[in-house]
């Protein structure tokens, strides 16, 4: 039987970069050459005929080499420039599962069979299963037998690659559905020190597209490593934060649906004193600056609209926001053109007055000019 050895792509990026490296699989095709006037190879016997060699006609060990099926070469050369077609247009497909192995699925591509590997399988199959962390391979077998919608991404007739992905189907038909400020209930796929990766489930119950909610946008509380904070299969609720149409990319956070708790209860973390008053100056020699403070406060003082910095209050927050200087707009509503920042640093907090005839977008852009210039 005349065979060819297809081999899944390497590494074939998703979305989400949830993608990990699935495991080589050997899969076999019905014969199609990379290029129509290529011939197979004839057998022994064949060969020996061409070259003048005797052969008996009796002899039932030499066989007459099968006739080529130029009919069939033609479909196999026509279906891989229909896969080029398809590619070059970004149809999606729907195609009959074969079978599986360990790294993908097999497709059935009109004359040709393609592979679709775990990483480019959709969310939709793992994680409508009661148990979210059912291995991939076991999932991938429930869906032989099954039509799948994919797109093509990859045809390389010499090396007899036909790769298709089912999340670049399900980013273009549910990508126009989502916009910032989305919430949505998720389920943490992968986990990493620097973010995780989410599923994101849609109003029909599934789960079809992936995010990543980054370090940063895990929690208020300074995280080092988010697999201290999430584990895989953890339901999480996220919002959109940022979507990527080029790069097939949301950004999602899960910090942005709390309120800063610094700000939430500004006046629980620097309690007043007897004497206080929420917005009371206090002199230099009473401050403690955070180390860096006195030079973006001068700098400040450079800035066009800016004419007055003062010190207010001071006190320790219970959780670790940021080790490093952090200046944040507070909430407090401006009074005599006298807005509020807060600098923080680990569990330090101080109450910083401007005074100035800024809006807030103005003071954001000033603070972001000063803070570029300070080291």
């Amino acid at each position: 039987m005349l065979a060819a050895s297809l081999k899944p792509a390497p590494s074939l990026a998703a979305f989400s970069p949830s993608a990990r490296r699935s495991p080589a699989a050997s899969v076999s095709f019905p014969f199609f050459p990379a290029r129509l006037n290529q011939r197979p190879l004839l057998s022994a016997a064949a060969t020996a005929e061409s070259t003048g060699a005797a052969a008996s006609q009796g002899d039932s060990s030499t066989a007459a080499a099968p006739p080529i099926d130029e009919a069939r070469l033609a479909q196999f050369a026509a279906d891989w420039e229909a896969a080029r077609a398809d590619k070059e247009q970004g149809k999606i497909l729907t195609l009959q599962v074969l079978k599986s192995n360990t790294g993908g699925v097999i497709v059935k591509y009109n004359s040709l069979q393609g592979f679709v590997p775990n990483p480019l399988l959709s969310p939709a199959h793992c994680c409508k299963v009661a148990d979210p962390k059912r291995p991939i391979q076991d999932v991938s077998k429930d869906l032989v037998g099954t039509s799948i919608s994919v797109k093509v991404s990859e045809v390389n007739e010499e090396e007899r690659k036909l790769v298709f992905s089912e999340k670049d189907a399900s980013w273009s038909t549910y990508s126009s559905q989502i916009k910032i400020g989305d919430i949505y209930d998720g389920i943490a796929s992968s986990v990493f020190h620097y973010g995780a990766f989410v599923h994101l489930r849609f109003p029909d119950g599934l789960y079809h597209l992936t995010g990543l909610v980054h370090i940063s946008e895990v929690s208020w509380d300074l995280v080092q490593d988010v697999q201290d904070f999430l584990n895989e299969g953890d339901a999480v609720k996220v919002i959109v934060i940022n979507i990527d149409m080029d790069k097939s990319r949301i950004a999602l956070s899960i910090r942005q649906l709390e309120e800063d708790p610094l700000l939430e209860t500004l006046d629980k973390v620097i309690p007043l004193e007897a004497d206080q008053s929420p917005d009371r100056i206090m002199s230099p020699s009473e401050v403690e600056l955070l180390p860096g403070l006195d030079g973006i406060c001068n700098e400040l003082l450079q800035e066009d609209g800016i004419t007055d910095v003062q010190f207010g209050r001071q006190a320790l927050e219970k959780r670790v926001v940021s080790q490093d200087l952090e200046l944040w707009l507070s909430n407090v509503p401006a009074k005599d053109n006298k807005f509020t920042l807060l600098a923080r640093a680990g569990r330090q907090v101080q109450e910083v007055y401007l005074t100035t005839s800024l809006d807030q977008e103005g003071i954001k852009k000033a603070v972001q000019r000063v803070l570029g210039r300070v080291p």
